[in-house]
């Protein structure tokens, strides 16, 4: 017989959400949905892992007020191997290769810590709280500076053979495009990210020089700086250049999102991110490429997150709260 130790089961659960760009720390007591405390910093241009720990360390002691948490809950902005709590790699900060980072937040806090990916945290906090409650099947979509997803499955993560699943973002939707990060040719990520987004943007502008003149004026003039925010402001006050860049971006979502529904048929899609919130043409687009997909047969049902930046968060309380209930169950691909 397994035997739990006897952790404070009514106790602080701390938070912890690192991201490429910031990091947020939050604090809350088991069956509250309330944040007691809550703060989110930037990390420095030059980071590096040190670094980041070092400000997610003080972060989080900042907001303890001097009290110790009961368990700790982290999700990561990369891969991970979330039976160790090992950082495999940032794919934005160096230093983070193979790092222990479960076993050094125990030891920092004197408390049980689970680690696992931002994408499969998120599922988790949108399938407890969010725009998954009460669904069985779900697989969870960020599309921000990556695209990256978390699948639920039987009310379960479901992370892979090799903790890799949900990788919808290098899922090829144009094998005769441009080439990835990965290497290969049109990845979702490579159409749909927000940094591609606003690259396909400035070369369009640099190469159509009588278009774009809504989002020339939002940029100043100076295509370098061009976002993807940029892009859909110009896009919602009736750009055509911008909306075609965007377009992109939604056909390649609903291919990979269509694809995804033939192979595993999940009950929902839930979409977070800050591209998502490119407006209703963004989202029409997304569902009907998805639903073209799709075979007849299939339901696919794409939905909005309602967690908005907070969703990993959120999923790391639950990933603290289940140390408490049991030990770190990354294992639970059942």
């Amino acid at each position: 017989m397994q035997i739990v130790p006897a952790f404070d089961m009514t106790g602080l659960l701390l938070a912890l959400d690192f991201g490429g760009t910031k990091h947020t720390a939050a604090v809350v007591v088991r069956g509250e949905r309330h944040w007691r405390a809550h703060r989110r910093v930037l990390s420095s241009p030059h980071a590096d892992a040190e670094a980041d720990v070092e400000t997610m360390r003080a972060l989080a002691w900042d907001l303890l007020s001097g009290e110790r948490p009961a368990a700790v809950g982290v999700s990561f902005g990369g891969p991970v191997d979330a039976v160790t709590g090992t950082v495999r790699l940032s794919p934005h900060v160096p230093g983070w290769e193979d790092l222990p980072l479960r076993e050094m937040l125990e030891a920092e806090f004197g408390a049980p810590a689970s680690v696992d990916n931002d994408a499969n945290v998120a599922a988790l906090g949108e399938h407890r709280f969010g725009a998954g409650r009460g669904y069985d099947s779900l697989l969870y979509v960020t599309v921000s500076t990556g695209v990256g997803g978390g699948w639920i499955l039987h009310g379960r993560p479901w992370r892979g053979a090799n903790g890799m699943s949900g990788e919808i973002g290098h899922t090829v939707v144009d094998p005769g495009g441009p080439v990835c990060v990965c290497g290969k040719r049109g990845c979702v990520e490579r159409l749909a990210s927000g940094p591609y987004i606003a690259q396909r943007a400035r070369q369009w502008l640099k190469a159509q020089p009588g278009r774009g003149q809504v989002l020339r004026d939002l940029a100043g003039h100076d295509p370098q700086v061009v976002t993807a925010q940029l892009v859909s402001q110009a896009a919602a006050r009736g750009d055509e250049l911008a909306w075609e860049a965007l377009q992109v971006a939604a056909r390649a979502l609903g291919v990979g999102i269509g694809n995804a529904a033939n192979l595993v048929n999940p009950q929902r899609f839930v979409l977070g991110g800050g591209v998502t919130k490119a407006g209703e043409r963004f989202w029409e687009v997304i569902r009907r490429v998805a639903r073209e997909t799709a075979l007849p047969e299939v339901h696919v049902d794409v939905v909005p997150a309602a967690l908005g930046d907070d969703a990993p968060l959120w999923g790391a309380a639950v990933l603290a709260e289940e140390c408490l209930l049991g030990g770190n169950r990354a294992t639970d691909n059942v």
